[in-house]
């Protein structure tokens, strides 16, 4: 079975920040690392599912909205993944970065009903604007 590329990366190395993955027919894959792999230190399930929600809903909102193809949480709870269309890595760091500023801003957690959503008792507003928060000082 061949090894997928974010798998190929050395997690021991690898710190905090916003990384382009590559870029395959024109999607490019950016890893928002949040947290230092393997560090003892990981995003709480229900907060990753508040920022999934959050960021989610303020990216598909955006200015780039038709070049979004996935944004969601990684299994290991350090960050997520975005993918967009034709938005190099220049570009996506700064409409990232107004977007978790976005978040920021949200007084709930979209789409968090349970007409909504398959868990809708898993989030935290507060405890995922807290990350974002760490999170966009880490970009700065």
């Amino acid at each position: 079975m061949d090894n997928i590329k974010s798998f190929e990366l050395d997690h021991d190395a690898l710190e905090p920040g916003f990384y382009c993955l590559g870029e395959a027919n024109g999607v490019y894959t950016y890893d928002m690392r949040f947290k230092k792999p393997n560090g003892g230190d990981y995003i709480s399930y229900a907060a990753l599912h508040s920022i999934e929600h959050l960021f989610a809903v303020v990216i598909r909102n955006s200015e780039i909205k038709d070049k979004v193809v996935y944004f969601g949480p990684m299994g290991c709870r350090t960050g997520c993944y975005l993918l967009l269309f034709g938005i190099t890595e220049e570009q996506a760091r700064l409409i990232v970065k107004d977007c978790l500023k976005e978040c920021l801003k949200a007084d709930k957690v979209y789409g968090a009903t349970k007409k909504e959503c398959g868990n809708y008792l898993e989030h935290d507003l507060k405890n995922a604007q807290k990350e974002i928060a760490a999170y966009l000082e880490i970009l700065n």
